[in-house]
């Protein structure tokens, strides 16, 4: 099996980068909960909302295309940009990927 990198940045201010091993097939979400870091996912990891909404700044090729039910949900997430993607669809194929976790803050309580 193949494993490469991961590296999460965080749009809050006080937590620091993290970089953790990623296997091909594996999702940005899956990674992120086997390893204590808060990304919401209300659907269970599904693509059934936008909770897990990540940007992906390095590796795009490295990951699943993106799918137009994935497309549809981006769209409601908050703040969308063109590097958005879905955490639980970020999935690996070939390479290291670089994420950014918007603020998660505004899902307290969630």
């Amino acid at each position: 099996m193949s494993i490469f990198k991961l590296k999460i940045n965080f749009e809050e201010a006080d937590h620091q980068p993290v970089e953790l091993p990623i296997a091909a097939g594996e999702s940005v979400l899956d990674v992120c909960l086997d390893n204590g870091i808060e990304l919401q996912h209300n659907c269970g990891g599904v693509c059934g909302c936008s909770t897990c909404h990540v940007y992906v700044t390095k590796g795009m090729d490295n990951i699943q295309e993106i799918s137009d039910k994935e497309e549809d949900f981006i769209d409601r997430a908050v703040r969308p940009r063109i590097t958005s993607r879905l955490g639980c669809q970020c999935v690996v194929i070939n390479g290291d990927i670089e994420v950014t976790i918007p603020d998660q803050s505004g899902f307290m309580g969630h």
